[in-house]
């Protein structure tokens, strides 16, 4: 473990040594299964996180808006939806920018605050930390630069564990990033984090027609081609890739079947490409894709029952003006 700390901020991280070598082994084994694929949790290094940041900018990416509603619309309601003083535990934190609102509603509530972002991103992390800080004298911040298992394992091991009551928070879209099993997994994992009595405040993305979703993951600008096309970049530069991102064409589309946006990164031409630090040489041929992202998309009944599978009770959602995103406040139930 790597470990940073100053005056009301302490960041935790793993060794670079271990993170470098799960980067290379997903990459490794990812690239050479049938599909290829890549875990998008690698989209996110310091020039991805800068990206996705120009991405929730962008006047097709409708989610960023339709937080800012809800959140500006109802965070003291989401705030007194627990009781007592709380400590936020938030995964994929990223510039937790969107958190502010929910921050200033719990300050209002308590005079200190504890706050627990987890992301992969160790620079995002500590820039964010830092400007919290700057602008909350009542908050405290731990941070936990690795992947959310990793986290999860940390905060269940009962280190430094909290007399106030544990909101983790899950915002935005990331929970479409999972299928029905990772997202179940993910969800218990949570739950037995939580004591009984706390809660996790779920983003979820919402059904809606393509015409709608497509643009939000295919900008006329590039700004998502460029994040997708960054992790090829970032096996460049971390691993002695000789990927040429100019041969390479970022695709979104919807799968109907199963309601999720399949976005995927494709070879223009036949072309083998090495990957030097893995000792390997990567053929593609011509219209072959690495898929490198899903982001499944919801009702309300799926909702409920993800909750209900996972140790929580759905007890309350918000949603925009256009009914396209929601926040879901679930219940932690008493485990067995």
């Amino acid at each position: 473990m790597t470990r940073v700390q100053l005056e009301r901020l302490t960041i935790r991280g793993l060794n670079l040594d271990a993170g470098g070598n799960s980067f290379a082994q997903d990459v490794a084994e990812g690239l050479t299964s049938t599909p290829k694929t890549l875990p998008p949790k690698y989209f996110y290094d310091g020039l991805g996180s800068r990206l996705f940041e120009a991405i929730c900018r962008l006047p097709e990416y409708y989610l960023t808006r339709s937080e800012a509603e809800i959140l500006t619309t109802n965070s003291d309601e989401i705030a007194a939806s627990v009781e007592g003083p709380v400590r936020l535990i938030e995964f994929g934190s990223g510039n937790s920018e969107k958190t502010r609102c929910l921050i200033e509603a719990f300050l209002r509530r308590q005079k200190q605050l504890h706050y627990v972002p987890v992301d992969i991103s160790w620079s995002s992390l500590e820039r964010s930390s830092r400007e919290l800080l700057r602008d909350y004298p009542g908050l405290t911040v731990t941070a936990y630069a690795m992947e959310y298992y990793a986290a999860l394992a940390r905060l269940s091991e009962g280190e430094a564990r909290p007399a106030a009551r544990n909101v983790a928070l899950f915002l935005g879209s990331n929970i479409g990033n999972f299928d029905e099993e990772e997202s179940r997994a993910f969800l218990r994992g949570v739950r037995t984090m939580l004591d009984d009595g706390g809660a996790l405040l779920l983003g979820a993305d919402l059904k809606k027609s393509t015409g709608v979703l497509l643009p939000a993951y295919d900008d006329a600008l590039g700004v998502t081609a460029a994040f997708n096309l960054n992790i090829l970049g970032r096996i460049n530069r971390e691993l002695g890739g000789e990927f040429n991102l100019k041969t390479f064409e970022h695709r979104a589309a919807y799968n109907d079947r199963l309601s999720r946006i399949e976005m995927r990164l494709m070879s223009r031409i036949r072309q083998v490409v090495p990957i030097r630090a893995l000792s390997v040489d990567i053929a593609f041929e011509e219209g072959e894709t690495i898929h490198t992202e899903n982001s499944y998309k919801f009702d309300l009944d799926q909702l409920a029952g993800i909750a209900k599978n996972s140790g929580f009770s759905l007890t309350r959602s918000w949603f925009d003006e256009s009914n396209w995103f929601s926040f879901n406040f679930l219940a932690a139930r008493r485990l067995d």
